[in-house]
């Protein structure tokens, strides 16, 4: 795993440069103080896949204009933006190992700083004077919304079916990594096919990434994750591996269950005794099971492409994304 996570940062290095750099150059705020939370939430080690992926779809389309670094930067804007909005209505204590944002100054400064960011996201997007494109940008950020006020709307509900939580996913997660991958063939002029092939990819990845993450939360190990552990279920979220392991327990186990997910404040054993279920009922193998068959549908549709290095690079990245540990 971390072998294949090192060949892709040495193939990708020089374009994550890049896009660290437009990164800070296309901020452009007039106060200090919007840099400083910006920065706050920006430059604390995001893993960069959302704008990386925009520049290696352009580029899977031969389009070898420099404008692709700037125009990947909305995808890390508008990312950046809903983590200050989510920790804020979800009232996290941490993002990326540090406090998060809202702690460290206020809960205004915070979600006028994700303001911000959603409208430099949109300014960045009109310089292509491309109305599809520009298109694109709102309706991810309309779908994002619409997704986390769905799962705020079904917080602590423990019938929350199996098809819901892939909606509210594909809403508030999978549309960006689709956006990204689509908008960059639309300014490269890929043929219709090509973009297609890589709005699927990036939906399928999308949709991985998020079940992936899901899964990471029933770790005990905060510091690779990055935020409290049980942070989920703390917040009254159901993921897909309780959804399922709920569906499945019999009715001892689902009371066990039912008992620790209401108790937002459960101990390290009794988190211990639901992960234990999890695994019991399949909801871990499940979830990793259909996590699997999204990927390989992201990788099949890659194959109206000829060979090349971004090519290779995206298969790659949709393998790590099965593994990532954090």
């Amino acid at each position: 795993m971390q072998d294949l996570k090192n060949k892709i940062l040495d193939m990708v290095k020089d374009d994550l440069a890049a896009i660290e750099i437009a990164l800070k150059q296309n901020l452009n705020p007039q106060l200090d103080l919007v840099s400083e939370i910006a920065g706050h939430i920006l430059f604390s080690g995001g893993k960069r896949l959302r704008p990386l992926l925009a520049v290696l779809s352009a580029q899977i389309c031969d389009w070898k204009g420099d404008y692709v670094k700037t125009f990947s930067t909305i995808f890390e804007y508008l990312h950046a933006a809903t983590l200050l909005h989510d920790d804020l209505v979800d009232e996290a204590t941490m993002r990326r190992g540090k406090p998060a944002a809202h702690l460290v100054w206020d809960n205004p400064s915070a979600v006028l700083v994700g303001d911000f960011l959603l409208a430099r996201a949109l300014s960045i997007a009109a310089v292509t004077q491309q109305p599809a494109v520009i298109e694109i940008i709102a309706q991810i950020t309309e779908n994002m919304s619409q997704g986390e006020i769905h799962q705020l709307s079904r917080k602590g509900n423990l019938d929350l079916a199996e098809a819901e939580y892939m909606e509210i996913i594909r809403r508030k997660t999978a549309v960006l990594f689709q956006g990204a991958c689509r908008a960059s063939a639309l300014i490269a002029e890929a043929p219709k096919e090509k973009e297609a092939a890589l709005a699927e990819y990036g939906f399928n990845i999308g949709l991985v990434f998020q079940m992936i993450d899901d899964l990471l939360d029933y770790t005990l190990d905060t510091h690779a994750l990055g935020k409290v552990v049980g942070a989920d279920l703390k917040e009254g979220k159901l993921t897909l591996p309780v959804i399922y392991a709920l569906r499945a327990a019999d009715g001892k186990d689902r009371l066990v269950m039912e008992k620790i997910i209401k108790d937002k404040n459960f101990a390290v054993n009794d988190f211990k005794t639901l992960i234990e279920l999890l695994h019991k009922y399949g909801g871990i193998t499940y979830t990793q099971k259909l996590a699997q068959n999204h990927i390989k549908k992201a990788k099949n549709t890659l194959a109206v492409f000829e060979n090349s290095k971004p090519k290779k690079i995206l298969m790659m990245i949709a393998d790590y994304s099965l593994v990532r540990q954090a």
